[in-house]
Formats: structure tokens, C-alpha cells, sequence
């Protein structure tokens, strides 16, 4: 059991880690002896002199050559671990076992005396945590999964001071990780656009820019012959005379996952920008298309085992808006609870609380237009604070990031080593990777099957659980309904025969 010191205005940030570090704790008491005090609350009660290890965060007392500073890179087991609040640096400590990368100076030692052990910290956990889940990671340190690299550093203090840790990871057993393949559905068909903004970016990119990206070797010669027969044919498509190579995104996706289910986020309306913090959103982020209008296509996927969810408009800042194009998204799919993930992935401070009123059962916006990787710094679903129960199922790979030239612009092998990256660490971490494919994504002139092809090969040579997004929700809120006796640090947990996949670790 640990024994945790925090201030009462971390108190939910306080719960919310422990629901990802899945493991016994409570608020310090003083008439009961643990081997482990985590001391986040700047407190000097005289609990943790009792405790065998006395983990304390940001409480440097009594060492008159701190140095503190907003934001630092520090190395941790060689991995770098960004710190986005206070830092202190302890200069003249020995024993350090995290550094600053810049000074090599510790911001992490170790004290011994006599059976006891005193970790000191230089930052305060809780407060690392709230930014993560809020706020969020700069795109620059996108790659790092920040938060599990704290439960990291944690789980190995107490570990590697002969403490018994009984925890529930977050992986099912049997698996390595779980996985969600998820679809945008922002273009299901070219012909409805005409010669609008959408054609003409579908013509250059299929003509000059895949001829460019074949010159410069970045592009195979089969893609640059598709997209130019489907340059040709536009005009047929247009009148009806050939086929729409955008309609056919349900069966492709289908084909393609070979029995994965998947989830699709479908547009409510059509022609609706929606808003922006400061105004009405620019007229192209209007779709051609509302959900009724691919009523086929929306039960073709959900007969096959696949999930529908909303890709919201104005749910984000209006919680009126929400339940409308909820509703709308009902009335096709037949399907009560609906997830969401906004479109553009719009979201500020505001949001949590909007979708919770609109009723989402879900979101999935968390994550990064421009690169890869970890906003909230986890692979895990996570509350997002300032809610009752709206649990977050961040994004980590989203195709556009990387293909499309104004963001990271990688050719097949460099995707395929940023891919590597995210399902290495998942490997290492657990959690569920959220993949964002879009609808149009396999077809002229993206063509990016190739890519998603070895990414779905990856996810079944690695041993992932592909599930729908609403599945994988599901199977965290099982984890987090787990709740441990308050007595006997150790023994055994309550409940988990309603989860064959879900298993305890004692370390």
C-alpha cells in the first residue's frame, strides 16, 4: 500500500494517476505504517519517517543549492523525460538516478539511512500529470510517452527497494497491447464535390505532386499510373459515367482489415463549418456529405462488426450542437451510445465538459494534426478531469501527419519507422495505440494502403488486441472499476472473473 501526501487541490489529479498506475493506495493516515509514502504535498507531518522508502516530490527542504526552473529535458534510464513545471536541481547530491540533460546535474538522488531510504524529486508529480492531461505535450516532444515514463519511474523506486507491488497493467492478458483502427469519414465521395476547393487539391496532388514525388524517388511508378487514369477519368465521374473511387471506402477498409473491427467517425451534416474559438470556422471544413447520405455504407460497417461513431462539428464548444448531431448519428445506426472525435480535432478547456452534457459515451480527439505521438503523454484511456465520467481515448497515428508535405512529410521507410517507434513502446508500456486512417486514404490520389498494410501485419505479428474504440473503452472502465481492500496491502484483488483479459502483476 502507499501512503500519499498531496494537496487537496490535486486531489483529483491524486485519484486519476492512480487509476492509470493501477495499484493499492491511500491518503496517508496517521495511525497506520507503510512501506511506501509518496509526498507530492510540500508536508512534513512525520508520517514518512515510518515508511521503509519516502518518495518526495518538489520538497527540497533544508538544500541551499536548488536551482529551479519552469520546464526542463531530463534523462531518465537514458530516455528523456520532459518536466513542464518547477525543476529543482540538487548540484551537490550523490547517488542521482535522473539528470538534467543539458547540466548532468540530478534532479533525482537517493538518501539512505539505516533501513529507511528517502527518494528526492525535483518536480511535483501531480502537477507533471494535470499539464499532460491537459494541456498537453508540444509537438516537439510528441514521440515521448511522458506519462508512463513517470509510473515508470515510480513502479521502479519502490521495486527496486525489495517492496512488494501488486498491480493491474494496463494491457489484457494474453496481449501485448491493445490497438484501435479508426476512420475520419470526411470525403466519402468525390463526385458530390464538383470543382470545388477539394477537386482542384485532388488534381495537383495527383498530377504534379505524385509526378514530383516519383522524381524524387519518394513515390512508386504504379502510384503515379492510378493517380493520373484517375486524373483522366474525373470528368466521368463527375457525370456519373465511371465510378466514384471515393464511394467504395466501407468495403475497401473492410477488405483491406480482413475481419478487424474498426470504428468509423461519420459527419452529422453537410455544408456546416461549424465554429472556431473566435468566429465561424473557414467554409472548407464543411463536409459534402451528412450521415444519412451514406446510410448504406454506415450499415454495411456496422453489420460487419464495425463501430460508428460521431465526428462532431460544434459538439466541441456547444453542448446543445452536440446532442443534435448526436441524435443524427443515432437515427442512422440505431446505436444509443455514440463516441466521438471531432472534426479537425477541435478542442480547448471547454471541451471535456461540452461532451459530457451532449452525452458522448466517448471521445477520441487527443492528439496531433501536424505529428505523431503522445498529446497526453499515455497510451492509456484516461477521465478527462473536470468531468464526472468522460473517459478520453487519445490518438497517436493519424496518416495525414504524416504523409502530407506541410507536416511531417515521410516517405514509406521513414513511416515505417515512426510506426516502430509508437508499437515499441506499447510493447514496452501496454495501453491501446488509437490509429486514424482516413476514409479517402486508400484511394487516388493518397494511396497510402502500402503503409497501412504493414502497419495491420505489424499490430498481428506484435500480438495486439484490435478492437473497436468503443470495445477498448470498455475494457479500460472494467480496469478502473477494480478496487483494492484498504487493509491487507497485497492480497488479492477484487473481482476480476467478468474480465478473462484482465490480470493482476505482483512485482
Amino acid at each position: 500500500m502507499i501512503g500519499v501526501i498531496a494537496n487537496a487541490a490535486d486531489n483529483e489529479v491524486v485519484q486519476e494517476f492512480f487509476e492509470l498506475f493501477k495499484t493499492p493506495w491511500e491518503y496517508c493516515r496517521r495511525s497506520r505504517n507503510y512501506d511506501v509514502v509518496l509526498d507530492c504535498g510540500g508536508s512534513d507531518s512525520g508520517i514518512a519517517t515510518c515508511a521503509k522508502l519516502c518518495i518526495s516530490y518538489a520538497n527540497p527542504k533544508g538544500n541551499s543549492k536548488v536551482r529551479q526552473s519552469v520546464g526542463r529535458m531530463l534523462l531518465y534510464h537514458g530516455r528523456q523525460l520532459p518536466i513542464y513545471r518547477d525543476c529543482d536541481l540538487f548540484p551537490a547530491s550523490t547517488d542521482p538516478f535522473v539528470v538534467d540533460q543539458v547540466t548532468q546535474q540530478s534532479a533525482g538522488y537517493i538518501e539512505r539511512k539505516g533501513e529507511s531510504t528517502k527518494a528526492h524529486i525535483g518536480f511535483n508529480l501531480f502537477h507533471e500529470i494535470r499539464y499532460l492531461l491537459t494541456i498537453g505535450q508540444p509537438a516537439a516532444n510528441a514521440a515521448i510517452p511522458a506519462l508512463e515514463l513517470h509510473i515508470a519511474l515510480l513502479r521502479n523506486l519502490i521495486v527496486a527497494n525489495g517492496i512488494l507491488l501488486t498491480e493491474i497493467p494496463p494491457v489484457p492478458e494474453g496481449y501485448k497491447f491493445i490497438a484501435c483502427l479508426t476512420h475520419d469519414v470526411d470525403h466519402p465521395s468525390i463526385r458530390q464535390h464538383k470543382f470545388d476547393h477539394t477537386v482542384l487539391g485532388f488534381l495537383l496532388r495527383a498530377t504534379i505532386g505524385t509526378l514530383a514525388g516519383f522524381l524524387s524517388g519518394r513515390t512508386s511508378l504504379r502510384k503515379l499510373l492510378k493517380n493520373w487514369v484517375a486524373a483522366i477519368k474525373l470528368p466521368l465521374v463527375s457525370l456519373g459515367l465511371a465510378k466514384d473511387f471515393w464511394r467504395d471506402f466501407d468495403r475497401q477498409y473492410l477488405a483491406i482489415e480482413g475481419g478487424l473491427p474498426s470504428t468509423f467517425f461519420v459527419i452529422p451534416f453537410k455544408n456546416r463549418p461549424g465554429q472556431m474559438a473566435n468566429g465561424s470556422a473557414p467554409e472548407f471544413r464543411s463536409a459534402g456529405y451528412g450521415a444519412r447520405e451514406i446510410a448504406d455504407s454506415i450499415k454495411n460497417v456496422h453489420k460487419s462488426g464495425c463501430e460508428v461513431g460521431l465526428h462532431g462539428i460544434d459538439a466541441w464548444c456547444d453542448s446543445s450542437a452536440g446532442l443534435r448531431e448526436m441524435s443524427e448519428i443515432r437515427k442512422v445506426t440505431g446505436d444509443q451510445l455514440i463516441g466521438i472525435r471531432m472534426h479537425w480535432l477541435y478542442f480547448d478547456e471547454a471541451s471535456p465538459q461540452h461532451l459530457e452534457d451532449a452525452g458522448a459515451a466517448y471521445d477520441s480527439t487527443v492528439g496531433y494534426n501536424e505529428t505523431v505521438g503522445y498529446r497526453a503523454g499515455t497510451t492509456q484511456v484516461y477521465k478527462l478531469l473536470g468531468t464526472h465520467h468522460l473517459l478520453e481515448l487519445p490518438l497517436h497515428v493519424m496518416d495525414t501527419a504524416m504523409f502530407y508535405p506541410t507536416h511531417m512529410g515521410l516517405s514509406l521507410p521513414e513511416a515505417k519507422k515512426a510506426l516502430e517507434g509508437i508499437l515499441d513502446n506499447a510493447a514496452e508500456f501496454g495501453g491501446c495505440i488509437t490509429v486514424n486512417w482516413h476514409d479517402r486514404s486508400l484511394a487516388p490520389e493518397r494511396l497510402w494502403d502500402d503503409t497501412y498494410r504493414v502497419l495491420l501485419n505489424e499490430l498481428k505479428a506484435r500480438g495486439a488486441w484490435c478492437v473497436t474504440a468503443s470495445q477498448a473503452v470498455s475494457w479500460f472502465q472494467h480496469r478502473r472499476s477494480i478496487a483494492f481492500p484498504s487493509d491487507n496491502a497485497g492480497s488479492a484483488i477484487t473481482d476480476l472473473s467478468n474480465s478473462p483479459q484482465l490480470s493482476s502483476t505482483v512485482a
